[in-house]
């Protein structure tokens, strides 16, 4: 990875201190288990002094480095003359599968890692930043899984024991001529028949010529056989808003196994983003009909006992949650 031109133009670059990150490249997702399912970025940091070495964050620490930023910085809250634009930050989303999220999030965070430390020197000495691109103890000691778009597979497709045909494998042909701008990326020609190995989002595929192993665009190829459609394990949770004396249910779709008990800041969380902008909190309804606030960890095993169905749900959490309103007391008076 190159250094920023503008920052090799600059004379106070040279400066900086040598473990000042200078590029950042996403190499991978890796999946974190546990009641809430989310996904890591794996990401290559280069500082000015040449080292390299893994990171793992979240979108949500991107989203934090981001707004302390704009408040330090930005056009709106800096103060002169540590005023620039900087670049912007995919948006929060909160419904779709958290795989296909994080993938389609790969290229929006390579561009604004790049644009970001290509900023004025003074950006990059900014404490925020350079903690977040610093190796911390815990990423020092994971080891990357994959590595797939830094370093694609190199596989080569082979016949299994039971001699799968070429018309039996899925494949495309290219539409169009396809230049791969990045090492991970399949270059081909119009014509070339491309064997695919599996799908990284709506979007790209990943697959095999007899050049190569990498990803490309959908959109440049026909589909002559297409890849078995993945499936995705769905749990439901079942929810009773209690909204100024109107109820109303929402079973939310998750990838957590039901057996799984939740912490309550996951839970929090979680139900925050499905009612976003409402200062919203947990309950559990007792067998009098009585609703409980739920506070803190402690908490959670009382969830699980006095929450419990009398019927069970195929892929359902056997208990339910209540959601009032915070300010909204006369739902613990109707009980009295």
């Amino acid at each position: 990875m190159s250094l920023p031109r503008q920052l090799r133009d600059e004379s106070d670059f040279e400066q900086l201190p040598e473990d000042v990150a200078v590029s950042a490249y996403i190499a991978d997702v890796e999946e974190i288990s546990g009641f809430s399912v989310y996904y890591t970025f794996v990401i290559e940091v280069k500082t000015k002094g040449g080292s390299k070495y893994f990171i793992y964050r979240r979108y949500s620490q991107f989203f934090t480095l981001h707004t302390k930023l704009e408040d330090a910085y930005g056009p709106e809250n800096g103060m002169a003359p540590y005023i620039c634009s900087l670049p912007p930050l995919p948006a929060k989303i909160y419904v779709g599968n958290k795989k296909e999220i994080a993938e389609g999030r790969i290229p929006l965070l390579n561009a604004y890692m790049k644009a970001l430390l290509n900023s004025p020197v003074w950006i990059l000495l900014d404490e925020d930043l350079r903690m977040f691109f610093h190796q911390t103890l815990e990423d020092s000691k994971r080891i990357p899984r994959a590595l797939r778009r830094l370093r694609p597979q190199t596989r080569k497709i082979k016949k299994n024991s039971q001699h799968i045909s070429d018309m039996e494998r899925p494949r495309a042909e290219a539409l169009f001529d396809f230049k791969g701008n990045a090492i991970q990326e399949l270059s081909f020609k119009c014509g070339d028949l491309i064997y695919l190995l599996s799908r990284v989002n709506k979007n790209w595929l990943e697959g095999s010529t007899t050049d190569g192993v990498g990803i490309f665009p959908q959109s440049f190829v026909r589909i002559i056989k297409d890849l078995p459609v993945e499936r995705f394990p769905v749990s439901w949770l079942r929810c009773y808003f209690h909204d100024y004396n109107m109820c109303s249910i929402r079973d939310i779709p998750l990838e957590e196994d039901v057996k799984q008990q939740p912490s309550y800041y996951e839970l929090l969380e979680l139900i925050r983003n499905q009612f976003p902008g409402i200062d919203l909190v947990l309950n559990v309804k007792d067998a009098d009909g009585d609703l409980i606030r739920l506070t803190d960890n402690s908490d959670m095993e009382l969830l699980v006992t006095k929450g419990k169905r009398k019927s069970q749900l195929e892929n359902f959490f056997p208990w339910e949650l209540h959601i009032t309103r915070v300010d909204d007391l006369d739902e613990y008076r109707n009980g009295e």
